[in-house]
């Protein structure tokens, strides 16, 4: 993925440390969850979830701590609301 054609959260000095691989994977998911509902982004979690496991790609909490913060720190208020419901819903997922 070429620097002109990335969000800008994927520039924040908070992603810094998150390796390349791992930032395009965030990048796709979260162009790929846009504008869908509540319901079809937990329907697509899953696959998501799957594929990192694929490619053999685990987040350590800190780093999805700090892309969530990158990511919410250029998101729009809608997006926001999209955002906490996700994290709301999944927070369970991990147990």
């Amino acid at each position: 993925m070429g620097n002109e054609n990335r969000p800008t959260w994927m520039s924040d000095p908070l992603v810094k440390d998150i390796p390349e691989k791992k930032l395009d994977f965030l990048g796709q998911m979260f162009q790929e969850s846009q504008g869908k509902s509540q319901r079809e982004l937990m329907a697509s979690l899953l696959p998501m979830m799957n594929r990192a496991k694929k490619e053999n790609l685990s987040f350590t909490p800190q780093e999805m701590g700090a892309a969530i913060a990158a990511i919410r720190k250029y998101s729009s208020e809608d997006e926001l609301k999209q955002i906490d419901g996700i994290l709301e819903k999944t927070k369970g997922l991990g147990k």
